[in-house]
């Protein structure tokens, strides 16, 4: 997609996910417990998208490739080997950040 409001409706219904390698899309994706293939782009500088899909392929999460390697990926993938994504627990942030900001 070019651009939508929201992808809700779309992961809801999808058996695998290929996305960019976006913060957003991954942890969206993944929250709904859908099998994810991220494709990478090479070409962006400071590439922080990069470093968050390798971490996510070493944590058994996802899959990760990029352009030249997504059929290859698509022929060879298990979706049995990825490990759920945790849930996210906001509370132990909101801890950390009042202690560090004195409130506790």
């Amino acid at each position: 997609f070019r651009f939508k409001d929201s992808l809700a409706e779309d992961l809801g219904r999808a058996d695998l996910v290929i996305s960019h390698a976006g913060a957003g899309s991954c942890l969206e994706t993944l929250e709904k417990g859908k099998p994810l293939i991220v494709v990478t782009n090479e070409k962006l500088m400071n590439n922080h998208q990069l470093e968050l899909a390798k971490q996510l392929d070493r944590d058994g999460h996802v899959f990760c490739c990029n352009c030249s390697t997504l059929v290859e990926t698509l022929q060879s993938m298990d979706l049995s080997t990825l490990k759920p994504f945790p849930p996210g627990q906001p509370e132990k942030f909101a801890l950390f950040l009042d202690k560090v900001v004195g409130f506790q």
